[in-house]
């Protein structure tokens, strides 16, 4: 297992706002790339209300594009991973979500 790359995309996730933790959130969680061993459809839709009621422009514009790199940026680094550190990334991720509205 290569620890560098979970390391860099939690470091990554640590310097994302709530906004882009969620859409990121929500990408994993819809992305067939992503082998993530939690109900996903649950997860899913837990983290898109989230974003609904924190981002008036999710509602409208739901998809994401070229204006969240880091997003873009964060799921190609995941999909390079193994399963088990994409699990890593993704409990990280949760977690960090759920610290947040605590």
């Amino acid at each position: 297992m290569n620890s560098d790359n979970v390391k860099i995309l939690i470091d990554m996730i640590d310097y994302m706002d709530t906004k882009d933790r969620l859409r990121l959130a929500v990408k994993m969680t819809e992305s067939s790339y992503c082998i993530i061993e939690y109900d996903r459809t649950k997860m899913f839709k837990h983290f898109d209300k989230l974003l609904k009621e924190i981002d008036g422009d999710y509602k409208n514009f739901p998809v994401i594009g070229s204006e969240h790199k880091i997003i873009v940026f964060a799921m190609a680094k995941t999909m390079e991973m193994t399963i088990e550190e994409q699990n890593q990334v993704a409990l990280y991720l949760f977690n960090s979500i759920k610290h947040n509205y605590l």
